[in-house]
């Protein structure tokens, strides 16, 4: 039973690995993409446009320089990084251990560390984004950003099994 639930902690493990460096490769390829939305949610553009008397009251949370909103951007793109590269390491500890080559409590412990990366980085979109009252326009982010974080956090309760 132990090798079985260490396998599906290094599946897990791997699952989120996979998920974020396909989001990784998207936001360095194709920054564009991500970027946009991000200055849109800064911006509160779509807030202004769609409940305009509701964005008054908020209007001074924008972020509308540039630089800043590229900093921004460049911040997530670099977390998002660091965690993928950790979810990647411990997957390949994870293995190792499986296989018997590494010690596998050190090994989930690595694991633990990036699936608490992977639902850090949706747990911070959800509290910034609610600064920024992304869910007026942008429900979809939030249901996206609200799914991995809960994702995150049943890797977490299922790495955290005791043996």
């Amino acid at each position: 039973m132990e090798t079985m639930i260490a396998l599906a902690q290094t599946c897990l493990t791997a699952y989120l690995g996979a998920w974020l460096l396909l989001g990784v490769r998207d936001n360095i390829v194709h920054p564009s993409m991500n970027a946009a939305g991000t200055t849109e949610v800064l911006e509160l553009k779509r807030l202004k446009e769609a409940y305009p008397e509701d964005y008054a009251l908020i209007e001074g949370r924008r972020v509308t320089r540039p630089m800043l909103q590229r900093a921004a951007f460049v911040f997530i793109v670099c977390c998002e990084v660091l965690v993928c590269l950790l979810l990647w390491g411990a997957t390949i500890w994870m293995v190792l251990a499986v296989c018997g080559l590494a010690d596998l409590e050190q090994a989930r412990i690595a694991a633990l560390a990036g699936a608490l990366g992977f639902t850090s980085i949706w747990s911070g979109f959800l509290i910034v984004g609610n600064h920024f009252a992304y869910w007026y326009c942008h429900q979809w982010a939030q249901n996206t950003h609200f799914q991995m974080m809960l994702w995150g956090i049943g890797t977490m309760v299922l790495l955290a099994v005791p043996q």
